[in-house]
């Protein structure tokens, strides 16, 4: 019997990263029309609707009783169908408010996960954020979604490791690691060349960072680097063979956070960074009128469709990601880079150093990733002297840079949406059976007396880290 599959999360048009990774993972789970019955969405709003199937209800993320309402609804649809119903929360901190509006300070997902699994819904909870240095609240927060879930799915291994740790001490089989998807397959889906054509830029070096701009993605040191990289290897006549595009805007949250103070303080960052490097720029709507010949840096200031979106993962020749939050364990610029066939240049966050690195331990400074897939660098000031490096690097050897693209959509050919709800499905099959297997299993029992076995450590049950190290 087919599964309903039920996805409580953002979704577009709303602008939000976490939103269009559920949307892709339903296109992606729509094509198993044999283990799926039907897919909807339940959308945290914030006023960016109107919205379209697979979104049929709606969560006014700022008002308990909209969340309240969901948990009738959502649990009467459940009844009312002839097809077991599995629920995916999509957790994030920042989406979950508190009755006085305050954002991260909620309980909303511990109640969805609460009611829906005492209905005996399969309940899964997608984290896109596993803190290391959580605060009491964080920490309870992931401690109880477990408790109340049937487990807990992250895209990194090394989430894992935190969650399993002491720091949040959850048991080892209530966690789930299945990668984040990716919408390319090849990089001769979108022909390079031909993309450059369409744009003005063929014949030119393309340096991408994509994504909604925010302080957190340190672009005022990538812009920094750059400038470092053009001033020191680049005569005049290669300068103009090269263009770094800045494509998309800060989110409208963030602009209207505080009366658009945090705003402009963002601006003036990025000002002084473009003045500091003497980059020639611009800012522009569109670029088909573009004369490159004129600027180091564009500035592509709108929303990227996804036509759009994807033609500039093909276009790019190196993608440069100088995040400065190294706690996160998830970006779909990175996943879609690397399945591309893209280089990524990226600051070691957590998502990254495990895509790029294999998640083996990372000196300080630039390193070139395990299986050369791309090139990590410190966060911050650090970044500007190494992401120089990298970019003299990959611009000056060819042939070394074609073989990271090479090596980097060998992982990312692993990582296709089409796999990775494939992954769910399974994990979804694999909880049910275990709730359906209740008979044979012998007595439970509990200890009541201590033994010189208790403290025991059998070689058998050592778990191991990847350098083959024991784990405690």
């Amino acid at each position: 019997m087919p599964y309903n599959i039920r996805i409580v999360s953002t979704y577009p048009p709303r602008k939000c990263g976490i939103g269009t990774f559920s949307r892709d993972l339903s296109t992606a789970l729509a094509h198993f029309t044999g283990e799926v019955g039907y897919i909807r969405v339940a959308a945290i709003d914030n006023g960016s609707g109107p919205y379209d199937i697979p979104v049929d209800l709606t969560i006014d993320q700022y008002t308990p009783e909209s969340w309240a309402d969901a948990i009738v609804n959502i649990s009467t649809r459940a009844r009312e169908s002839a097809n077991p119903t599995v629920i995916l929360l999509q957790h994030e901190y920042g989406l979950d408010p508190d009755a006085k509006g305050e954002d991260g300070q909620g309980s909303n997902f511990i109640n969805l996960a609460k009611v829906f699994r005492g209905q005996d819904l399969v309940t899964l909870v997608y984290l896109h954020t596993v803190l290391d240095e959580p605060d009491e609240l964080q920490k309870k927060t992931l401690q109880e979604l477990a408790g109340y879930s049937d487990g807990l799915i992250v895209t990194t291994e090394s989430a894992i490791n935190i969650l399993e740790s002491n720091i949040y001490g959850i048991a080892s089989d209530k966690l789930k690691h299945i990668d984040h998807g990716i919408r390319m397959q090849h990089p001769s889906q979108y022909d390079r060349l031909a993309i450059k054509r369409e744009y003005g830029l063929e014949n030119r070096f393309l340096i991408t960072t994509l994504g909604l701009l925010s302080p957190d993605k340190g672009i005022q040191y990538g812009i920094r680097a750059y400038g470092r990289f053009l001033n020191e290897s680049c005569t005049e006549a290669q300068r103009k063979k090269l263009i770094y595009l800045i494509p998309g805007r800060c989110h409208p949250d963030f602009i209207k956070t505080d009366g658009g103070k945090p705003y402009q303080e963002y601006q003036a960052l990025l000002n002084q960074a473009l003045e500091d490097s003497k980059l020639r720029w611009c800012k522009v709507k569109e670029l088909g009128t573009t004369n490159f010949d004129e600027y180091d840096l564009v500035f592509l200031d709108t929303f990227l469709d996804e036509n759009t979106l994807m033609k500039f993962y093909g276009a790019t020749n190196v993608m440069l990601l100088p995040y400065l939050n190294m706690q996160q364990i998830s970006s779909g610029i990175l996943a879609d880079t690397l399945g591309s066939g893209r280089v990524a240049v990226a600051t070691k966050f957590r998502y990254a150093v495990e895509l790029i690195h294999s998640n083996k331990r990372c000196p300080e400074g630039l390193v070139i990733g395990r299986h050369a897939r791309g090139i990590l660098v410190d966060p911050g000031q650090a970044s500007v002297e190494q992401m120089a490096r990298a970019l003299d690097y990959l611009v000056f050897n060819q042939k070394r840079r074609l073989l990271m693209e090479k090596q980097a959509h060998q992982r990312g050919y692993q990582m296709r949406w089409y796999n990775s709800a494939w992954a769910l499905l399974q994990y979804i099959d694999f909880i049910r059976e275990e709730k359906d297997i209740v008979t044979g299993r012998g007595i439970k029992f509990t200890r009541e007396k201590y033994s010189i076995f208790q403290k025991a450590k059998l070689n058998s049950i050592i778990s191991y880290d990847r350098d083959g190290q024991p784990t405690t």
